[in-house]
């Protein structure tokens, strides 16, 4: 038992591009964090393994699969001539010729934490993935996401794990759009989040799913309207759902520090946050959570305040 830290090499070599915010460097400041605290004695770093395409097709079409994967083919014939080649998947969402199979280690890495908190192998754990996966739809890349990374999980949870009920918590500036279309209408699912409005991706569901909590928050909103709301609103749609396991899309680009949102969040609210749901957890889930990386792209934001979320879960809190 304890916590799992879930990272692979292959996440460092998917690239959109010099000069994109969502980049390498926001893991090595993660890893640099957890060593010079000494928190990866603490941690247990399992081998990561590959998803499958067979795993992809628990939250995406086999159309939208083919097509990434038809990306990554073109990308290694292009390479022949053009060493650095990208592909455009829009504006934002860049791949090189690693990104498919960081892809699939994001997704095995997030499979693997499921898969060994439902064994009771691990109380819970952290997955330092890249890329993010909560923009991605069932039929879309965007938003620096190609898989969900999350919902896939979920729904392995849901259908191998034996388990009825699973809530996913989204903690990013950004709306968890991609999570949204995925598990939305699903009674075996809850999702609570909260998101900066109006903001991108602007891909809101009208009218709201009933299994969706997801709240919009003007630029600004100061952190103790956030804590307000989640104690008003998520905790007691968590605690009356009452989930068999709690899965965390963790992005952490809300804090005070990050440019690319306006949300006024530090390191201790990041904390506050992670206390509040694994206090659902140890009711309802026999502490079983998985946390996944999503945005975050301030590289000392982002270690701080992905340190204080793991100090939370492995109980090795600063006294803030």
């Amino acid at each position: 038992m304890g916590t799992g830290f879930f990272f692979d090499e292959h996440f460092r070599l998917h690239d959109m591009g010099e000069g994109h915010p969502e980049c390498g460097v926001r893991l090595e400041a993660i890893l640099e964090r957890i060593l010079e605290t000494g928190l990866e004695h603490a941690l247990v770093r399992p081998i990561v393994h590959p998803a499958t395409e067979q795993d992809l097709l628990l939250a995406h079409s086999a159309k939208h699969i083919e097509y990434i994967k038809a990306l990554h083919e073109a990308l290694k014939l292009r390479l022949l001539n053009e060493p650095g080649a990208f592909a455009h998947i829009d504006p934002d969402t860049w791949m090189n010729a690693n990104t498919w199979d960081a892809c699939l280690y994001a997704v095995g890495a997030v499979l693997g934490a499921t898969r060994a908190v439902l064994a009771g192998e691990l109380t819970n754990a952290f997955c330092a993935v890249r890329p993010p996966g909560h923009h991605a739809e069932r039929d879309t890349a965007m938003g620096f996401c190609f898989f969900n990374n999350v919902a896939i999980a979920v729904k392995y949870a849901l259908e191998f794990g034996g388990l009825k009920r699973v809530a996913v918590v989204d903690f990013d500036v950004h709306h968890g759009n991609g999570t949204e279309d995925i598990l939305a209408n699903d009674p075996r699912t809850l999702m609570v989040g909260f998101y900066q409005h109006p903001f991108y991706p602007y891909k809101q569901k009208i009218p709201t799913p009933l299994n969706m909590k997801n709240i919009a928050l003007p630029a600004y909103a100061k952190p103790e309207q956030i804590r307000e709301m989640i104690q008003e609103i998520w905790l007691p749609e968590l605690e009356s759902f009452e989930p068999e396991m709690i899965f965390i899309s963790a992005g952490f680009d809300a804090h005070r520090d990050d440019d690319m949102g306006q949300f006024l969040l530090r390191e201790s609210d990041y904390a506050w946050i992670t206390r509040q749901i694994k206090g659902v957890a140890s009711r309802h889930s026999n502490g079983r959570i998985v946390s996944c990386l999503e945005g975050g792209y301030n590289p000392r934001a982002l270690a701080l305040s992905v340190e204080s979320h793991i100090r939370v879960l492995a109980d090795m809190e600063h006294p803030f």
